[in-house]
């Protein structure tokens, strides 16, 4: 499946059955409003018609799970991983027991159909994105060395910054601007690291 840490398939297929899915970031600084912006655009984008998918990355131990659960039972007794299912939802834990990482790549293969693939975090990689930014954060802003930042969605002018600016507020715009800097999956995937 893997050569040389890259993915040679399957690529995300789209709910119709094409390998046109596309993905585009939302990366910001800790308190910028990723998430918050990115819940007022995902039900945009399903009005759309689109079916969307997140990934999200985590900076810290995080856990789905809690004592007293027979998954998490199921973990702490060993097994690398545990799929709880019932009629509404699935979830898949996956314990990495100590090996790296995996690298956003591998995680999209991980995903079901989709049309687009909403990523919040992993600024280091190098897909699209855009980056949400507020003055308060008292942070310098990420696309003065990010080229990869195609739209900067703000609560102050970048009038110089060379890329489409909206302000924070604007969802419908962002959306707008997110599908038009969306990169095809298959395309990010094969442009490697």
């Amino acid at each position: 499946m893997l050569a040389k840490g890259r993915i040679l398939r399957p690529f995300l297929l789209n709910y119709r059955g094409k390998s046109d899915v596309r993905i585009i970031g939302f990366s910001g600084w800790s308190g910028a409003g990723k998430t918050t912006l990115l819940v007022k655009i995902i039900p945009v984008l399903v009005a759309r018609g689109l079916r969307v998918s997140t990934v999200k990355h985590a900076h810290h131990g995080f856990d789905v799970d809690f004592p007293g659960k027979d998954s998490y039972s199921h973990r702490a007794a060993g097994a690398g991983e545990v799929l709880v299912s019932s009629k509404n939802r699935f979830a898949l834990m996956h314990e990495l027991r100590g090996s790296d990482e995996l690298p956003l790549r591998q995680l999209l293969a991980k995903l079901g159909p989709a049309d687009i693939v909403l990523v919040e975090g992993f600024k280091r990689e190098n897909h699209p994105k855009v980056e949400i930014y507020r003055a308060a954060n008292n942070k310098p802003p990420l696309h003065l060395h990010d080229p990869t930042i195609r739209v900067i969605a703000s609560d102050v002018a970048f009038p110089d910054s060379g890329r489409d600016v909206y302000d924070i507020g604007d969802v419908s715009g962002i959306a707008d601007a997110a599908l038009t800097h969306a990169e095809f999956l298959e395309t990010f995937v094969q442009r490697g690291a």
